[in-house]
């Protein structure tokens, strides 16, 4: 897939209780969108309905050039999308050793056990916890389930990868350098990426272009240092200036 294809595109129309989610997205491979914006803004909503969670009331989504959902047809079920995500919590299985946890994705593609563990021992080696292969959940550190959760959902081979506060739980000890490797494996693989977070440094590392979200609705795109130069809300002011969070 070329770098100017667009890997994600389409509009979310979502009606939840108060909340109406209306969003024209696109997302070029390779490139990583953060959305930001104050709690109750539509933030996990909107990766909910990329994953497959929740069906479109209204527009249309495609991924990697295939259409998934376009009320009012059915839409296309979360495991047949093409999509990794990782959360805050790393949500391993926790009857399953590191590596198969890992090899859950290449094993619903198709792979052979041997050729899934295989992949699962090679992502676990590039964040370097290839020494937890065989410890289940229970026995992780905090930083170590995050990188598990990191490379499970790359070892799938994702079109698109979607992280909501994926580092948000992690120590500061090992907070940078998940960041980093993070950032050089999504590079280096070329997918693209929707990035949820409160923090303005993960913007900073992570994201090539953000997208501020507040009341179901899209106030401003740009790059990071444009929003900073010229902010148009309240909440993009206070997000530019702080390097921490923009909110809890």
């Amino acid at each position: 897939m070329s770098a100017d294809t667009m890997a994600l595109e389409g509009r979310i129309g979502l009606v939840r209780g108060t909340l109406t989610l209306d969003v024209e997205l696109a997302v070029p491979a390779g490139e990583t969108l953060a959305i930001i914006g104050p709690n109750g803004a539509g933030k996990s909503t909107l990766l909910l309905a990329l994953a497959g969670a929740l069906a479109l009331d209204s527009g249309r989504l495609a991924i990697a050039g295939r259409s998934v959902d376009a009320p009012p047809e059915p839409s296309v079920p979360p495991e047949q999308r093409g999509v990794g995500m990782v959360f805050h919590d790393s949500l391993l299985f926790p009857h399953l050793s590191a590596l198969d946890n890992v090899a859950v994705g290449p094993r619903a593609r198709g792979a052979a056990r041997s050729e899934a563990s295989r992949t699962a021992r090679e992502w676990l080696e590039r964040l370097g916890v290839g020494e937890v292969a065989d410890r289940r959940p229970s026995a992780l550190s905090g930083g170590e389930a995050q990188r598990v959760a990191i490379a499970r959902a790359l070892a799938a081979a994702p079109a698109l990868l979607l992280l909501d506060e994926p580092l948000a739980a992690l120590d500061v000890a090992v907070h940078d350098t998940v960041r980093a490797d993070l950032a050089a494996h999504v590079r280096e693989l070329g997918i693209a990426v929707v990035l949820v977070t409160h923090a303005r440094d993960d913007v900073a590392v992570l994201a090539d272009s953000v997208l501020v979200l507040e009341g179901g609705r899209a106030v401003q795109r740009g790059t990071l240092a444009a929003l900073a130069a010229a902010p148009e809300t309240d909440f993009v002011r206070r997000f530019v200036r702080d390097p921490a969070a923009s909110g809890p």
